[in-house]
């Protein structure tokens, strides 16, 4: 496993070429290969306040992706965790999940994550937060970090 950078940055100072390659990391694992048709690209990337978070080897290549917003309510949110096939299980998306929890700084943080990964996700502090729901064909549950 090459030595990966992991970094951080609002939308408008992410080089282009690493932007195309975030966006197609998360468009290949979440609209791709869980075969969910929905609008990728929501706008919140742009909000004020929204960091990309990445990890990215030598060669360009990104590893692992997530995001970190402010919700209105004054929680920061962290979504869009993906992690490109060949980098899965080296634990790169938890170094990002550990970047994104010291970013958010000393306030509750949300997410809302896929079922079948609340445990991985329990690892980090967060615990269900309120009823399963279906998005995308795809079970979620709220989670809370306080």
């Amino acid at each position: 496993m090459p030595d990966l950078q992991v970094r951080h940055a609002p939308l408008g100072a992410v080089e282009p070429e690493v932007l195309y390659r975030l966006l197609r990391l998360r468009v290949d694992v979440f609209v791709v290969e869980q075969e969910c048709p929905y609008p990728e690209l929501d706008g919140r990337d742009a909000e004020p306040g929204a960091l990309l978070l990445w990890a990215q080897a030598p060669d360009g290549t990104v590893a692992a992706t997530a995001r970190l917003l402010r919700d209105a309510d004054g929680c920061a949110r962290i979504g869009r965790v993906a992690t490109a096939r060949a980098f899965r299980g080296a634990g790169v998306a938890a170094r990002l999940m550990r970047l994104g929890l010291d970013l958010a700084g000393d306030v509750e943080v949300v997410l809302d994550a896929q079922a079948h990964l609340a445990g991985w996700y329990a690892r980090f502090g967060f615990a269900v937060d309120g009823e399963p729901f279906t998005e995308d064909g795809i079970p979620h549950v709220p989670m809370r970090r306080a």
